[in-house]
């Protein structure tokens, strides 16, 4: 585990967040939650029957973790009445909300938006989809923000680009074709992520493309250069520059040639991918090629914290998780 994961995970351990993990009888999320609760890295809800979950790992000791058996719980009514409020013009009846609680990732997200819980993290059995339907109609996004997207930390094994070696991806899991106003709000959220999880005072954010300043001329080009003009518009000192190629956005002598007098150019340490397809590219590329550590996707954008496992994750991978929703949720 890298240097900042240990950091992201002490600076957890201090805040006392209250996170609600949504599939409480799966294995992984239970070895997960016994290693943060021996850590201290956040209070952990686990949504589940404590019973199923003990027989699904007899030889593990869970008798001091917090089960909330969620299908006979007396909030159930409780919170089917916000639900109902939030989705009434809609066409949701009580009855149809009545039903949604007992599914937990909607019981997680109304205990979220109620108070009860600080952050949300689901996904380990669960598809995306299925994790980010119930946050975006109940929790919703944050102030100004119209778009939830996603970002990933990278580490590079060497300190030569980047943040000492750090970068933060964005958006490498949720929007398949970002317009350009979208990708305005990928920006933002990317690089507040970036000094939250990442510990990037400075944001250098390079939009990419496979053109520099105008080298070449095709419309998803234009898209870049139209977002990159929506950043600074929106805030004038934000460190954004595009569309940058990648060897101009991170190498020093290339960013210098291509973009002479550019701030960020050579020296980016938050990069906004201009598609989906290009960001998970990207991210697998640095991954296995690079050999870095990636960590995510770490969802960003909501009111209040919501993140997606990989369907693939190990323990380990969410105790990281759980420590970043802490630490998302401490600076809402």
């Amino acid at each position: 585990m890298s240097e900042l994961m240990n950091s992201v995970r002490a600076k957890a351990a201090l805040l006392g967040k209250r996170i609600v993990l949504a599939e409480g009888e799966e294995t992984r999320i239970l070895h997960a939650a016994v290693k943060i609760a021996e850590k201290k890295i956040a209070n952990i809800v686990l949504l589940g029957d404590p019973e199923k979950a003990q027989a699904a790992c007899p030889d593990l000791d869970l008798s001091g973790l917090e089960f909330v058996n969620f299908k006979v719980s007396p909030k159930r009514e409780e919170y089917a009445a916000v639900l109902y409020e939030l989705r009434k013009a809609k066409g949701m009846t009580m009855e149809d909300a009545m039903k949604l609680t007992l599914n937990p990732l909607y019981f997680g997200s109304l205990m979220v938006k109620c108070g009860d819980a600080d952050g949300l993290v689901g996904g380990s059995i669960t598809a995306t989809s299925e994790v980010l339907r119930p946050a975006l109609q109940i929790i919703k996004t944050a102030p100004g923000v119209k778009t939830v997207s996603s970002c990933f930390i990278i580490v590079m094994p060497d300190e030569q680009y980047g943040d000492k070696g750090v970068f933060v991806f964005g958006d490498c899991a949720v929007n398949p074709m970002p317009d350009a106003n979208q990708l305005r709000d990928i920006a933002f959220s990317t690089a507040n992520s970036a000094k939250v999880l990442a510990d990037i005072k400075q944001p250098k954010v390079a939009m990419l493309s496979f053109s520099t300043k105008g080298s070449a001329k095709h419309d998803v080009v234009t898209k870049v250069q139209e977002a990159t003009a929506l950043v600074k518009e929106s805030n004038p000192d934000f460190d954004v520059d595009g569309e940058l190629q990648l060897d101009a956005a991170i190498v020093p002598s290339v960013g210098e040639l291509k973009a002479k007098g550019s701030t960020v150019a050579g020296h980016a340490n938050v990069l906004i991918f201009p598609d989906l397809q290009a960001g998970n590219i990207g991210y697998k590329l640095a991954q296995r090629f690079g050999h870095a550590e990636a960590v995510g996707p770490i969802c960003q954008g909501f009111a209040k914290p919501v993140n997606d496992l990989s369907r693939g994750c190990s323990d380990e991978d969410v105790v990281d998780v759980v420590a970043i929703t802490a630490l998302q949720a401490a600076a809402m």
